[in-house]
């Protein structure tokens, strides 16, 4: 028997308060950056393991840093003087019997593999530098990958959260950055770099969203040049985000720390299309939540998901587990307005046995969180019975972690 409950949450809906707050890295930040690479290393190291041994091995590459490089910006082109380090860091499995596994290889390819994949404009080899200081796991930890040969036990106790639906707001954060590093759009406009942030401020239904994006200098050739592609760009950028119906006024302010007549000095370019490539640094974890966004009016996991292996680390597992169940509890259950979803695991414990799950939900005022119990709780129950499968999916890359 699971520990299950279900309860009736007395606040107001995301959508009915007054203000929210919401972030989003987009794929050329720095963070972003770690987060991404990291996650496709554990995805690389699952293959693996699964190719050579029949099952994924201990692996947890949730640990990087991006160091930044050194670059001189110029109108017309810059040029990099030093380049960009990227720490590869945690711990994994080299060896089964007489199969070694080329941890570091793997790594080192697979961020390669993601660079050229997402980064125009950054050189895998010429503009970055590689430390793999991925290590062999504990004993204890190691030994939970062959205790079971199917649903394993959780390695650590810790608690995730997920929710939904997403907000207007989020929606519109998240949709935004996505489309201005779509492949249309960098064709459309290739003086803009994937280093990309979207904060959205709503009050009441006014939105205002702040956005922050690299140029490229190369294409840039003058001050002049950059404010004038810079105005073209903010243009686009309304009419993007006035096709939304959800919001009274939407204000939109691009670059906003720019100032003329100051050369260089006064506006946002970079030479690869990151601030990893001279100016700013990242880490796993530091970015987005789960779902894509940093939503701050809401709970949310404080555990890095990028990178942990897919099978026992409940920081990954129930991080995206509980936004699956939450999202399958408000499409799937009438009258539910907003739902919050809370997972608990006991390290040794198996992980479709956590230590307690919580549905909080807001429901229509003809509801109750009592009518709706029993439906809720059976959605908990057959996500757990399914985890497995859920695991696979985490394994194969087919859930986004940021």
């Amino acid at each position: 028997m699971r520990s299950i409950f279900v309860n009736g949450l007395k606040q107001k809906p995301i959508e009915e308060q007054n203000f929210e707050i919401v972030e989003r890295k987009g794929l050329g930040h720095p963070d972003s950056i770690c987060d991404g690479i990291m996650n496709d290393v554990s995805i690389e190291l699952s293959r693996e393991y699964l190719n050579r041994v029949g099952r994924i091995l201990h692996h947890n590459a949730d640990k990087s840093l991006l160091v930044a490089g050194k670059t001189e910006v110029r109108f017309g082109g810059g040029v990099v003087e030093e380049p960009m380090l990227l720490v590869l860091g945690d711990r994994a499995r080299f060896e089964i019997g007489n199969i070694k596994i080329p941890v570091e290889e793997i790594a080192v390819e697979t961020a390669k593999d993601w660079i050229t994949t997402h980064l125009r404009y950054v050189d895998p080899i010429e503009h970055m530098r590689y430390q793999v200081e991925l290590k062999p796991g504990s004993a204890e930890l190691t030994d939970i990958f062959f205790r079971k040969d199917r649903v394993l036990d959780a390695n650590d106790t810790s608690a995730a959260v997920g929710y939904a639906p997403m907000s207007e707001t989020e929606k519109m954060v998240l949709s935004l950055e996505k489309w201005l590093n779509s492949k249309e759009f960098k064709e459309r406009f290739p003086e803009t770099g994937e280093d990309i942030k979207v904060m959205g401020f709503r009050r009441n239904r006014d939105l205002n969203l702040v956005v922050s994006m690299a140029f490229v200098d190369q294409f840039i050739n003058s001050e002049e040049e950059y404010f004038t592609k810079k105005e073209e760009i903010l243009s686009e950028i309304e009419n993007f985000v006035n096709r939304s119906e959800s919001f009274e006024n939407i204000s939109v302010a691009l670059n906003t720390l720019d100032e003329r007549g100051r050369g260089t000095s006064g506006v946002y370019l970079t030479v690869l299309g990151t601030s990893a490539d001279g100016a700013d640094s990242g880490q796993v974890g530091r970015g987005n939540r789960v779902n894509g966004v940093i939503p701050l009016n809401r709970p949310v996991c404080s555990e890095a998901a990028a990178g942990k292996n897919p099978v026992s680390h409940v920081g990954k597992i129930y991080n995206l587990l509980t936004h699956r169940i939450a999202e399958d509890i408000y499409r799937q259950v009438d009258s539910v307005v907003e739902v919050y979803v809370w997972l608990l695991s006991k390290i040794g414990q198996p992980i479709d046995q956590p230590m307690v799950a919580v549905a909080q939900i807001i429901t229509e005022e003809s509801c109750t969180a009592k009518d709706v119990e029993r439906r809720v709780r059976e959605i908990i129950e057959f996500e757990l019975d399914n985890i497995e499968d859920f695991c696979m999916e985490l394994a194969s890359g087919k859930i986004s972690v940021y």
